[in-house]
């Protein structure tokens, strides 16, 4: 009998993850030399909000806040993380704003 492997990786290991594809997705933006979007300044990644998938610039502190983690497990069950379409956060845009501002 074989033992399998767990695919479920540690939550760095998530986070970095995400960051790695975020920071190297977006259509009509110019990039560097490392591949990274122009107007994402270090220390920011890209998320997709809402019906319109409207885009937000968000720093990576945001991803030590329990509430925001609790939205990426949302995004990952819903969307799962190996997608096309960027961090999509299924959440409304007027939620997104308000709890990103009471963070940070």
């Amino acid at each position: 009998m074989a033992i399998r492997k767990s695919h479920k990786l540690s939550q760095p290991a998530v986070i970095k993850q995400i960051l790695k594809r975020c920071s190297s997705l977006g259509k009509k933006q110019c990039y560097d030399e490392d591949g990274l979007p122009l107007d994402v300044p270090k220390g920011h990644f890209v998320v997709y909000v809402g019906e319109n998938r409207s885009r937000y610039i968000v720093p990576i502190s945001m991803l030590s806040h329990p509430e925001f983690q609790c939205l990426l497990q949302r995004a990952e069950e819903e969307f799962g993380f190996d997608h096309e379409m960027g961090l999509t956060i299924p959440c409304e845009e007027v939620v997104f704003r308000s709890l990103t501002s009471m963070l940070r």
